[in-house]
C-alpha cells in the first residue's frame, strides 16, 4: 500500500503544471507562470521597467520566446489601491485590444499594452548598473 501511495504521488508530482513554479527573472523579481500567461510581481524597485525586464527574461529563459516576439498586458493594474497587485502578461494577443507602450510608467495599468522581448529586456540594464 505505502509503496502504491508513493508511485501515485510521484506521478501526481510529475503531472502538476510547472506553470505554478516561481522564476526569478534576472533583476530579481518573481514571476509565476500561469494558464496562458504569466506573472509579474512587482517591479523590484524598478516601477514598470523592471516588471517588463522580468516579464522578458521570463519569456526568453522559460518560454524560450525569441526576441522579436510581443508580449502584451493580459491584464492591467487597477489604479489606486490596487497598484501593488500582480500584473499579467501574455504571449498571445487573443481578446485584447493590442497597442505599443508610449509611456512605459503608464502600461502596467492598460491591457493589450505591448513590447517586443528584445526590447522590454532592455530594461534589465537598470538592475545590471545598480547592482555593480
Amino acid at each position: 500500500m505505502i509503496r502504491k501511495l508513493l508511485v501515485l504521488s510521484v506521478v501526481i508530482g510529475f503531472s502538476t503544471p510547472l506553470a505554478a513554479e516561481v522564476f526569478r527573472a534576472e533583476n530579481h523579481v518573481k514571476v509565476t507562470g500561469t494558464a496562458g500567461g504569466f506573472e509579474v510581481a512587482n517591479g523590484g524597485g524598478y516601477g514598470a521597467r523592471g516588471m517588463w525586464c522580468a516579464a522578458a527574461d521570463y519569456a526568453r529563459r522559460v518560454l524560450g520566446a525569441p526576441g522579436n516576439t510581443r508580449m502584451y498586458i493580459a491584464e492591467g493594474r487597477v489604479p489606486g489601491l490596487g497598484q501593488r497587485a500582480p500584473v499579467r502578461f501574455t504571449l498571445d494577443p487573443a481578446g485584447l485590444n493590442p497597442s505599443p507602450v508610449v509611456i512605459v510608467g503608464a502600461s502596467p495599468r492598460k491591457a493589450g499594452a505591448s513590447l517586443s522581448v528584445d526590447h522590454a529586456h532592455q530594461f534589465c540594464a537598470d538592475a545590471r548598473l545598480s547592482n555593480r
